[in-house]
């Protein structure tokens, strides 16, 4: 019988590895990315047209390659990153496999361009679907030119199969965030057909997440610093306020690389407990520095999962540095008293010595020595004879003190209570115990032989209230004195009060939003520069979905597509300089679902309101305060802000003489 098993073609095998190692366009990037910084580049160029389908272009300024080294760098498992399989596990590069560039240049055609310093030419090498094509001379600068066109042109199945244009877009955009974010000592560009996306200047790691992720995270950032004998961690974590559902602005760097863990990621989650709401995420820029020894990155192709020795101690050291972080804040205790399964870890001391303390315990203790009885306490061999308390029960009074409570009925028995659950105590009927019709508790009758009490008790399921002005008629705010800090003087219907400016103007604009958002009607004003921001795949589809919402906003928006968007108008009124905090706030007002459209509204006009309200404080003039008080008026609310802070406070003659003794 004729053997059957042979050798596939070097071709077919590294067809067949591309798509393990290359399974889309954004993979292309990722692996020539990570080549770049391995080769010491300062600065990374990334262009795609058509989704990464038709070319992708990364330019770097690192070291470069001989002409031998251009040549080799496509066969497979040619690297320059290991020599031994000790290498493996003390990494320094992203790269150590050597498959990227044989299996991205077995299903492309690849061009690379590339000279080394001290070198007067550089050489070109072009690969058509893992065969060589050429190489010559060519000038070029120091560093290395990759062309990758028409992925997959000789694998058609799987071409066919590729997400389309705008996914992949987006998939290579958030490759591009994950490699920036983790290497801000590096300046990044990137390119959409072209046109410019993110140009990233060389920045601290807060720098470059602002510049990545946007400016409306910077007031949010809390800084995240620890470190101990099995790792360190350092980054950023966003405010518990900050938590949203669905959230994109999550990462997790070992040793500067990507990689995804549920189990660490519970770690953080859980130091948010009780802090945010269950169905909503923080945001977390986390970089954990490990012994390259103890952790194991070959484990998945695209490299994205990482193995951990002490699993656990890494857990227990996330989660103690975000609690700690949180702690700063106010948002959780210091003090941590669950201390079950914790896992000690002794904090990095260079050239200290650690020693395991011995156990002690004294052999001599007897709890029942006469210096460890209490004198105050009762005398245990005396025979108990009952309370020195008077007790009535079933119409007969127990007037001695040592008549105690006896079992079996008679005169002695204990009094039954009502099914109504309470009691009254009166000297009237000589303490008898008699029905009330409350629901419980008890309730001491004038005259009861106690003092009189003057605590107004309150039910605990009773709700504590704000002040509310209820008026029978319409009420007007005469004779406004304008108060320094934001505040206004006024009399209101013959009461003193005192309005907050700034939630004044919040309700006032809340009204006025919400007429907006009715009638379709809006003010607009144009920007003397457009805003241009850059959003995420899902915040650019919300937006478009709700094109027509933020037009009846007063929002003039271009959609430049690939995540861009220009600003040329907003809402009148709108301080210009929080567009993207404002548009941001919008979108996940948009993105929460809701069944009501009125309940929709209203959150859409609580949003700009709160917005358009942050730049009034200034000290008003009498004129400017009485239209405000007008105005507030009109809006038949001046109680309380849509956000459901008090507006307006009431001083009345007893606040003076408190005051004034």
């Amino acid at each position: 019988m004729a053997d059957k098993i042979r050798l596939l073609p070097e071709v077919v095998a590294n067809q067949i590895a591309a798509g393990e190692v290359v399974n889309r366009p954004a993979s292309v990037v990722k692996e020539m990315m990570e080549n770049a910084i391995d080769a010491g580049a300062t600065s990374v160029k990334v262009n795609f047209r058509d989704g990464g389908k038709d070319l992708i272009q990364i330019v770097d300024d690192g070291c470069g390659m001989s002409p031998i080294d251009a040549r080799m760098a496509f066969d497979r498992h040619a690297t320059s990153k290991i020599g031994a399989v000790e290498d493996i596990y003390a990494l320094h590069t992203f790269g150590f496999r050597g498959e990227a560039l044989a299996s991205i240049a077995a299903v492309a055609q690849v061009e690379l361009r590339t000279r080394q310093e001290g070198d007067e030419v550089g050489t070109q090498t072009e690969i058509n679907g893992g065969q060589f094509a050429s190489q010559t001379p060519v000038m070029c600068p120091v560093g290395s030119q990759f062309f990758v066109r028409n992925l997959f042109y000789n694998v058609p199945a799987r071409r066919r199969f590729l997400d389309k244009s705008t996914t992949s877009a987006s998939q290579i955009k958030a490759e591009f965030q994950r490699i920036a974010l983790c290497n801000p000592q590096i300046a990044f560009e990137l390119y959409a057909n072209d046109a410019p996306v993110y140009t990233l200047q060389a920045a601290s790691l807060a720098g470059r997440i602002v510049d990545v992720v946007g400016r409306h995270i910077k007031q949010n950032l809390l800084e995240v610093e620890a470190d101990t004998s099995i790792a360190r961690i350092e980054g950023y974590i966003g405010r518990p306020a900050a938590a949203k559902k669905r959230n994109t602005e999550q990462y997790l760097f070992v040793n500067g690389r990507f990689f995804k863990s549920s189990y660490l990621t519970s770690a953080i989650l859980k130091a948010y407990e009780k802090l945010i709401p269950e169905n909503c995420q923080p945001s977390y820029f986390l970089f954990l520095t490990i012994d390259p020894g103890r952790i194991d990155v070959n484990v998945h192709p695209q490299k994205t999962e990482v193995k951990f020795a002490d699993e656990e101690a890494v857990w227990q050291i996330i989660n103690a540095a975000v609690r700690e972080t949180l702690a700063k804040t106010g948002a959780v205790p210091l003090m941590d008293f669950d201390r079950e399964g914790a896992v000690e870890i002794p904090v990095l001391q260079k050239g200290a010595v650690y020693s395991e303390p011995q156990a002690m315990s004294n052999s001599d203790y007897n709890p029942f020595r006469e210096e460890y009885i209490d004198p105050s306490a009762p005398d245990p061999n005396e025979d108990f004879t009952g309370f020195d308390v008077p007790y009535r029960g079933g119409g007969v009074v127990s007037e001695s003190p040592a008549a105690g409570f006896r079992p079996g009925g008679g005169q002695s028995a204990a009094p039954a209570f009502p099914r109504g659950g309470g009691f009254s105590l009166s000297a009237a009927d000589g303490g008898e115990f008699e029905e009330i019709e409350s629901g419980g508790g008890f309730e001491i009758v004038p005259g009861g032989g106690f003092d009189d009490s003057a605590l107004d008790f309150i039910p605990s399921e009773a709700a504590p209230e704000q002040q509310r002005f209820d008026m029978a008629q319409r009420p007007e705010f005469t004779d406004p004195m304008p108060l320094p800090g934001g505040y206004v003087a006024a009399l209101l219907s013959g009461r003193f009060v005192v309005v907050d400016v700034r939630r004044a103007r919040e309700r006032i604009l809340y009204a006025d939003y919400l007429r907006m958002l009715g009638s379709g009607s809006s003010v607009s004003q144009q920007l003397l520069f457009p805003e241009r921001l850059v959003l995420s795949g899902d915040e650019y589809a919300l937006l478009e979905e709700n094109a027509v919402e933020f037009a009846s906003l007063g929002f003039d928006i271009d959609f430049c597509g690939e995540g861009a968007v220009e600003v040329k108008g907003t809402p009148a009124d709108m301080p210009a300089d929080s567009v993207d905090k404002l548009l941001f706030d919008l979108l996940q007002a948009f993105a929460t679902p809701v069944s009501l459209a009125d309940v929709r509204r209203e959150k859409i006009a609580a949003v700009m309101a709160r917005s358009g309200s942050r730049g009034v404080g200034r000290t008003l003039t009498r004129e400017e305060a009485a239209a405000l008080l007008a105005q507030l008026a009109d809006t038949g609310n001046f109680s309380f802000s849509p956000s459901g802070k008090a507006i307006t406070a009431e001083i009345t003659p007893e606040d003076l003489r408190a005051k004034l003794g």
